[in-house]
């Protein structure tokens, strides 16, 4: 995909981490946890009957981002895939409608996981577009990526669990 314009609507990011995909699917769908990879994401919470990561189970996610952190926002969103091992993916709402769909697909490369993290917006406001421009949202996001990688082959490649097969 092209790189660094900020009108873009979707893009990905890799890295390979030295642990097996479980482990690192264990990790990535613990939305809860999300906050600890992502430096926009403050939490995750699980909405109604949902407690875990199952195709369809909603949550709302609280967020901070934007110039100096200032700006603050939460958003429902529903688990579209859970395939342990395999792909993980979520859909964001905004106003009623899918918004931003996120995937991590996992696939084992020489004794570890290749991640690629993707992002792709369905619709977002006017508004939030025309914000957008000024603070160049999708170099934003291709950051947040990166930063959220980083955090997962940390976490992922410091705390390996006694029998797992790396």
């Amino acid at each position: 995909m092209a790189k660094g314009r900020w009108w873009l609507t979707e893009d990905s990011r890799d890295v390979t981490i030295q642990a097996a995909p479980e482990r690192v699917y264990a990790l990535v769908a613990d939305l809860p946890r999300m906050g600890e990879w992502s430096p926009e994401c403050r939490r995750v919470e699980w909405l109604g009957d949902s407690s875990r990561p199952v195709e369809g189970a909603r949550f709302i996610g609280h967020n901070r981002g934007g110039p100096k952190g200032l700006m603050k926002w939460s958003r429902q969103g529903r688990v579209l895939v859970a395939r342990p091992g395999s792909e993980f993916s979520f859909v964001t709402e905004e106003g009623g409608r899918e918004s931003t769909e996120w995937r991590y697909r996992l696939e084992p490369v020489g004794g570890g996981t290749r991640v690629t993290e993707s992002y792709k917006v369905h619709w977002i406001p006017a508004w939030a577009r025309i914000l957008d421009v000024p603070t160049n949202r999708h170099e934003e996001l291709r950051q947040a990526m990166g930063h959220t990688l980083a955090q997962l082959k940390r976490a992922a490649e410091s705390a390996v669990p006694e029998g797992d097969p790396r």
